[in-house]
């Protein structure tokens, strides 16, 4: 899959197939217009295209959220499903600043050259998102593409939704979290280098650095650790550390049976089941202490979980 890093870089085309969202998560109802999206592209012989964005309208406007997925794991995630091209485009002032009918003229029909479209129902645009699909349809005859809104997807009567994923991350729900999502939820990332504190208590970690001040789970969990081809049992920390005195948001794993060097691995860890919130302990030998009741913790679930 093509990556285009801003609407400069897009190269002239004769039209393509086309959806415009954040997709974080890549949950069931991306999915589903995604997989139209690439089914349509086929059937037109035109190159599909998602359109995203490197800086979130939430967040732009000082409204951030957690991300559900990283950049890389999104990308990738899009290239699993078929799609062509993903083209990236930073959201800023100027841009937050276009009107909905110049958003369609001058990015949807000049530039990427749209042929057909597929929003979700709830898809606003232009400035103070005054753009809708009523808007967008009125204006394809003239501009000669065609556009489809797609409803949601529902599951246990409930909206498929990053927010409804993050509500069921917030509060350790990571059965309901796996059936919005398809899959179970995880964080990828490179394995760091970190202060070493843990292996001075028995407990080594490998710290994944996760890129992001907000994250949609917090706290101390049971995961599952998947390193090249094999998965290991362990136990990971998602948080700023407040006994040592950290601001950082950092994921430390500890991986059950394990002592091998790691660093500059790309490792994914799979969340199984929050042991409890993170907190700040009195001293580091009382830390210690609450950390071999996490991994006694873990250790049983896993006993009785097998994955």
């Amino acid at each position: 899959m093509e990556l285009i890093r801003g609407l400069h870089n897009l190269k002239k085309q004769s039209g393509c197939i086309l959806t415009i969202g954040n997709f974080d998560g890549v949950h069931l109802g991306h999915q589903e217009i995604l997989k139209k999206l690439v089914s349509k592209s086929k059937k037109m012989g035109l190159p599909s295209l998602v359109v995203s964005f490197s800086v979130t309208p939430e967040t732009f406007f000082g409204r951030p959220k957690a991300r559900l997925s990283s950049f890389r794991d999104k990308h990738l995630f899009l290239e699993s499903l078929g799609v062509d091209k993903h083209l990236l485009i930073r959201f800023n002032k100027d841009f937050s600043e276009l009107s909905a009918s110049s958003f369609i003229n001058q990015v949807l029909v000049e530039k990427i050259g749209v042929k057909h479209c597929f929003i979700g129902d709830d898809f606003r645009f232009g400035k103070d998102r005054l753009g809708d699909f009523s808007m967008l349809k009125a204006a394809s005859h003239e501009n000669n593409y065609t556009i489809e809104k797609l409803n949601s997807v529902l599951l246990d009567n409930q909206r498929v939704s990053s927010s409804a994923v993050r509500n069921f991350l917030t509060d350790g729900n990571f059965a309901e979290a796996k059936k919005f999502l398809g899959r179970p939820f995880s964080i990828s990332g490179k394995v760091a280098h970190g202060d070493k504190l843990g292996r001075t208590i028995g407990f080594p970690t490998a710290n994944i650095s996760i890129h992001r001040k907000l994250s949609p789970v917090l706290g101390v969990y049971s995961v599952l650790v998947k390193l090249k081809s094999k998965t290991y049992n362990g136990i990971c920390n998602v948080g700023k550390r407040p006994t040592l005195g950290s601001n950082k948001t950092l994921l430390e794993v500890f991986i059950f049976d394990f002592n091998k060097e790691i660093y500059g691995e790309y490792v994914t860890v799979i969340f199984k089941q929050k042991c409890r919130e993170e907190k700040k302990f009195e001293s580091f030998d009382e830390l210690k202490t609450q950390i071999k009741k996490d991994v006694e913790k873990s250790r049983l679930y896993f006993r009785q979980n097998i994955s």
